[in-house]
């Protein structure tokens, strides 16, 4: 097992289209996981999500959250981002985070599609200043 240097973390978190799994806490205490599209920008996470889903209403509620992306193939690796959520619904912003991870996901050719559909009334644009990261790889080895 080998430590992600900082360059390494961030490709890792760039590639593709892996999933992040988003780590909340509810108002009583139980924990929810739920996957997301993202895009890493500078120190930030930034992901879509509704404002009366169980993400963004226990983000609104406490803004702490963590998640982690892995590679799921041998010889394994993981980065877990523990940090602070900010939220923003400016309707340009959030078109314009929305088309990018539609097409990062989607392809380029149906980004404006996803864009679209993701930046409406009641969609918070969610920004996770990164506070503390865990980057594992060659886990297996």
């Amino acid at each position: 097992m080998a430590t992600m240097d900082e360059r390494e973390w961030r490709a890792f978190l760039s590639e593709g289209t892996r999933t992040a799994k988003l780590a909340t806490t509810r108002a009583d205490g139980r924990p929810h996981v739920a996957p997301i599209w993202f895009l890493l920008e500078g120190d930030d996470v930034i992901f879509n999500t509704g404002r009366d889903t169980v993400k963004g209403r226990t983000i609104l509620r406490d803004p702490r959250v963590a998640l982690c992306v892995d590679d799921e193939r041998p010889p394994f690796a993981f980065v877990l981002v523990e940090g602070v959520a900010t939220i923003a619904d400016d309707p340009r912003e959030m078109l314009d985070y929305a088309t990018r991870i539609g097409a990062r996901y989607m392809g380029e050719d149906r980004g404006e599609e996803f864009g679209r559909r993701n930046a409406v009334e009641g969609e918070l644009l969610v920004r996770v200043r990164i506070v503390r990261v865990v980057a594992q790889q060659d886990i297996a080895d």
